[in-house]
């Protein structure tokens, strides 16, 4: 039976839309928009945030 991974969470600042591409108001020789790519800086271009880890230790243990 395969095992199922339960989904990552979406990234809350980019809403899962982790990279975006940027024109610069240039044009290439073509005549096509230069364009510069930007990843989330929370998620690094993933989309999905890690599930938050315990910082604290069990008591008693």
């Amino acid at each position: 039976m395969p095992q199922r991974t339960p989904p990552r969470p979406i990234c809350g600042h980019c809403d899962g839309f982790p990279t975006v591409a940027i024109t610069t108001g240039a044009h290439t020789p073509a005549g096509e928009r230069r364009t510069i790519t930007a990843d989330c800086p929370a998620c690094h271009g993933t989309g999905h945030t890690l599930p938050a880890t315990r910082t604290h230790a069990r008591i008693g243990a």
